[in-house]
């Protein structure tokens, strides 16, 4: 695909960075308008966005950098370099949970409102994000047959170079849209706090544990190599959300 948009001297702009900063803006613009509708002003919206971008990119490193740790033993200057690609969603998701939890106690909020009135912001932002991860060939499929493969050849690219692979990256983008959509719909309609979250997470995991199938790159492989490190994570937030959204429906009945 192309990795590097254009260079001038010795400045670069990398296309997976441009993709990710997009999705971040978009984001933060959907959620300062989510938050109008509930009462939160748009420069707290701004000052929560700062903190859980920021925590998204630390969270979704650091899970990337641990499942690639023999790489970056060898080189630890590239755990720097974000805009090569490498950013773990479920990485990014624990570290978010964690900041909004320290965020909603400091400013006496809601963690269950914080948390439903950024969920459509982190699918967007996936959904755009991923994008940059297919021009970069990071997040590539395994090997795969002509008619679902694509196929790169960009020598800068991290992908293996010219054979047929599944494009993961899109099945992840396209999973984000479909998953931003449906949960607006929910913030809408939705009876409890905390609604839209689960369901952002339930959502996230399925698609996740689906596509997980067809990834090609070093995944980091437990349990004799029948599921990989994300693939576990994954599961485990699946069936957290499950059943956390049980106990909120069973008390929202009872209310």
């Amino acid at each position: 695909m192309h990795p590097d948009l254009f260079s001038i001297g010795p400045f670069t702009l990398h296309t997976y960075g441009l993709f990710v900063a997009t999705g971040f803006l978009a984001a933060l613009l959907i959620t300062v308008r989510l938050g109008k509708d509930q009462g939160i002003g748009p420069q707290q919206t701004m000052d929560m966005g700062f903190l859980i971008i920021l925590s998204a990119i630390v969270g979704s490193r650091i899970m990337y950098v641990l499942m690639n740790i023999s790489h970056y033993i060898k080189r630890p200057l590239d755990v720097f370099k974000v805009w090569e690609g490498g950013l773990v969603f479920s990485g990014g998701i624990l570290c978010v949970v964690l900041t909004v939890i320290w965020y909603a106690k400091r400013h006496d909020l809601s963690f269950w409102k914080v948390a439903d009135l950024w969920s459509p912001a982190m699918a967007v932002g996936q959904g755009i994000g991923r994008i940059g991860c297919f021009m970069a060939g990071c997040c590539y499929g395994r090997p795969s047959g002509p008619e679902w493969g694509v196929v790169f050849t960009d020598p800068h690219s991290l992908a293996p170079l010219n054979i047929p692979l599944y494009p993961t990256q899109l099945f992840s983008s396209i999973s984000g849209f479909i998953i931003f959509f449906i949960l607006l719909l929910i913030h809408r309609k939705r009876r409890f706090q905390g609604q839209v979250f689960l369901w952002l997470l339930m959502l996230h995991s399925t698609a996740r544990l689906f596509i997980e199938r067809f990834r090609g790159d070093d995944r980091g492989v437990i349990i004799g190599g029948q599921m990989s490190v994300t693939q576990l994570v994954t599961l485990l937030i699946l069936l957290g959300a499950v059943v956390t959204l049980i106990i909120f429906k069973r008390r929202q009945g009872k209310s």
